[in-house]
């Protein structure tokens, strides 16, 4: 397929994707540099085609999505890239697309902000057969979502929401997002609030998007890829300037606040994919951090030690010595998180595979880490 990267209706530059990988074959003429996806560099050789084409297959549902070998059996399509070309590489996340040589498509006409998509793919990832199996729509921002939980993307009363569950036995992960969301509208961390809902039994979470038609999220592993690391910087200070030189604005504060929150959730998954930052997709503005998200991997979720010592990221791999990064606790409030404990409690109470001991267990195991915070103001 001969195409254009588009950002928005901005040309960036002209690729040939392979039909048969769906990969990036060939890059020609490139139209402007500076909406070029972040990281993405150009040599004396010309424009870096692997970036690119990592850049590009990272669109794509990874291969250890829950349930998406039975959703390509489904589909007859042996790799996930392969569906990127079917919706243009459209996502609710960013702004970019692929526009067909010659097709006379506009963004206007076809993302997932303004338009309505199809089903049929997130029907079939939920392991449901779609409305009609002989017509099956590949229109879906549900073939550039990224994460390993089953997921898809749903519109009510015209939002956008993401819809996603919960794995091995306990299924925890939904109830551990409303349970963050509710500390976070305690501590007012800036946030993406998650509520519960069930399909056919089994527990989800959902959360509309903050991601609108004029914005797009910038994943922090494409911010700390601008620069090289010094042998001087830490993890964390390579990321700040990182985001310094960027010119992204109030990075510390907000990192302090999700370091807090992810110690008292003892959230064993931030990593450089699982938090970012917001920029205007036509201007290039850097907005600021995004409102903390996907804070689901926590709460001892696929463990019955509850309470024990976890790993961390990505900064530090203890929380003990992660929290010590953090620069300022003045925002912190203990006050503020009164009523937590029966919030938590009452949450956990609408999970079938979470017993009253273990529920008590890990409210208790929030509350101590709460306390724990206080005494280091």
């Amino acid at each position: 397929m001969n195409c254009t990267l588009m950002h928005k209706n901005i040309p960036v530059v002209d690729l040939q994707i392979d039909d048969d990988t769906g990969y990036i074959a060939k890059l020609q003429n490139i139209h402007d540099k500076q909406h070029l996806p972040l990281g993405i560099h150009e040599f004396s050789s010309g424009l870096d085609r692997k970036a690119l084409n990592d850049w590009w297959v990272g669109r794509s549902i990874p291969a250890s999505r829950d349930g998406i070998r039975d959703a390509l059996e489904t589909l007859e399509i042996y790799n996930t890239t392969l569906l990127l070309t079917q919706c243009f590489g459209l996502s609710l996340s960013d702004q970019y697309w692929i526009c067909p040589k010659d097709s006379g498509l506009r963004w206007e006409k076809i993302n997932f902000f303004h338009n309505d998509f199809s089903k049929d793919i997130g029907e079939i990832l939920f392991g449901h057969e779609p409305a009609d199996p002989t017509h099956v729509s590949l229109i879906s921002p549900d073939n550039t979502s990224d994460g390993w939980l089953r997921k898809k993307w749903i519109i009510a009363d015209g939002k956008r929401y993401l819809m996603k569950g919960g794995s091995g036995f306990m299924k925890q992960e939904p109830f551990n997002e409303v349970i963050a969301s509710a500390i976070m509208r305690r501590l007012n961390i800036p946030h993406t609030p998650y509520t519960l809902t069930f399909d056919n039994g089994k527990p989800y979470c959902l959360c509309e998007n903050f991601v609108t038609s004029d914005t797009e999220l910038v994943q922090a592993w494409r911010v700390r890829e601008t620069l090289k690391k010094s042998n001087r910087d830490s993890e964390l200070t390579h990321l700040l300037r990182c985001s310094e030189s960027l010119g992204i604005p109030g990075v510390q504060a907000a990192l302090d606040k999700m370091l807090v929150l992810d110690y008292i959730i003892s959230n064993e998954d931030r990593h450089y994919n699982n938090f970012g930052f917001i920029r205007n997709a036509e201007t290039l503005e850097w907005l600021g951090i995004a409102p903390i998200f996907d804070s689901g991997t926590s709460l001892w979720y696929n463990t019955q030690r509850v309470g024990s010592s976890v790993d961390s990221k990505p900064f530090r791999n203890t929380h003990t010595e992660q929290i010590k990064l953090v620069k300022d606790f003045s925002w912190f409030s203990i006050d503020a998180l009164s009523g937590l404990s029966g919030e938590s409690a009452e949450i956990l109470s609408h999970s079938e595979d979470v017993d009253e001991k273990r529920r008590e267990m890990i409210v208790s195991a929030i509350m101590e880490r709460c306390e724990r915070i206080a005494k280091m103001m």
